[in-house]
């Protein structure tokens, strides 16, 4: 029996089953599923087996958007913003189809830093005559955000980054970029995935034009259920090629010439994945149940203590110690690392290895402090054992 007295976040942890057999800390890569999540497929089962077709004048055919009503609150956006997409690589997709390159204006501004997913996209821009301009880091772990302020210039379309870093848990200075940005004329698109559900997001507040998150991560919402928040002020202006039929202001009049809906839902294209927007719901509720202000305050907390934790050890850390920097996940990163990690899966501490980062560990508001003290525990008996070497010959594996 969990004690929630000291950290009532813990009154959350029995309404997801695998905390019962397993310490599970990889949230920035896959949340745990909530145990509602049965219920809200079943929902969809039951749709489709009693209605039948009828499940989309029901609800199918607005889910896309009445989910993007649940995301808005969490990113500061308002009701009708936010759309649903497939995936994260797709949501940038549609909005680099609708950028119109300029030989005047041909530039698109990253940093090396960005998700590998994303970076292959921006470069594929490349042929329809896109200059990809990638900002170096110096350490690995941060980018700094003088040096890419500093190549945002008047030939710059788009500038495309992450909220926070996948490898470091690094935060950009998301709001200082996109000021630059704005001045210079160009537009910035944020992929949030690692920043939704684990810090405060506005983004108004922040000033960036487009945004991009997804629920498989912290939002803890299974894969399949990315959204895209484009700001009004531009989303009209915006006309992607990557389009499709629900894009359309008359759908079913099955008309051969596309016209434009004024809204968020010019973002959308094909048939939305109706069964992952269902099991997405129950995380989102939950998430703004709990209000992100008090996740990030427990995430703050427990990322210091395993920062704290490695260093007793002499672990060297690629995450930011300054949690004002830090999103909610710690790397660790240990000779033979990989082999650690499948060591420490193998014993039901759940974790990922990336290279040049670590050891990942997630601590979520379901996780206890002493699941934290446990992980570590298991990764000194791994060395100490040299358990890790029975994973050493092994390639190929989802890590």
């Amino acid at each position: 029996m969990i004690d929630s007295t000291a950290d009532p976040l813990l009154a959350y942890r029995p309404r997801f089953p695998i905390l019962a057999r397993a310490n599970y800390l990889i949230s920035n890569s896959l949340g745990a599923v909530p145990e509602a999540t049965a219920g809200r497929l079943n929902d969809y089962y039951q749709s489709w087996a009693c209605r039948g077709v009828r499940a989309w004048e029901d609800a199918w055919w607005t889910m896309a958007a009445d989910m993007g009503d649940l995301v808005a609150p969490l990113i500061g956006a308002w009701p009708g913003e936010v759309v649903f997409q497939p995936c994260v690589t797709l949501a940038h997709a549609v909005v680099l189809s609708a950028i119109r390159i300029n030989p005047r204006r041909p530039r698109i501004v990253t940093d090396e830093m960005h998700f590998p997913s994303i970076l292959y996209l921006l470069k594929e821009q490349a042929p329809r005559g896109a200059e990809i301009v990638v900002v170096p880091s110096s350490d690995g772990i941060t980018v700094d955000a003088d040096r890419l302020i500093e190549a945002i210039d008047d030939q710059t379309a788009l500038v495309a980054i992450s909220h926070v870093l996948f490898k470091s848990a690094f935060i950009h200075d998301v709001r200082a970029i996109a000021a630059k940005a704005r001045a210079a004329g160009a537009l910035t698109i944020v992929d949030g995935y690692q920043a939704v559900g684990v810090i405060p997001v506005d983004v108004r507040e922040l000033g960036v034009d487009i945004y991009i998150g997804g629920c498989l991560k912290w939002l803890c919402g299974g894969p399949g259920a990315a959204f895209l928040w484009v700001d009004p002020a531009i989303g009209r202006s915006l006309e992607p090629a990557l389009t499709g039929w629900m894009a359309h202001a008359r759908p079913f009049a099955f008309e051969q010439e596309l016209e434009r809906r004024p809204d968020a839902w010019r973002f959308l294209h094909g048939t939305p994945s109706i069964p992952a927007l269902h099991a997405a719901r129950a995380g989102l509720e939950i998430t703004r149940e709990i209000g992100v202000a008090a996740i990030r305050a427990k995430s703050i907390r427990q990322t210091t203590r395993l920062l704290d934790l490695a260093g007793r050890e002499g672990w060297p850390c690629t995450t930011p110690a300054d949690p004002e920097r830090r999103g909610g996940t710690v790397a660790i990163n240990l000779e033979n690392g990989l082999e650690i990690s499948r060591s420490l899966k193998e014993l039901d501490v759940i974790c990922d290895y990336r290279p040049g980062a670590g050891i990942r560990f997630s601590p979520h508001f379901y996780n206890t402090d002493h699941e934290l003290d446990l992980a570590i525990a298991a990764i000194r008996e791994i060395q100490a054992t040299g358990a890790w070497r029975a994973f050493s010959t092994r390639a190929g594996a989802v890590t």
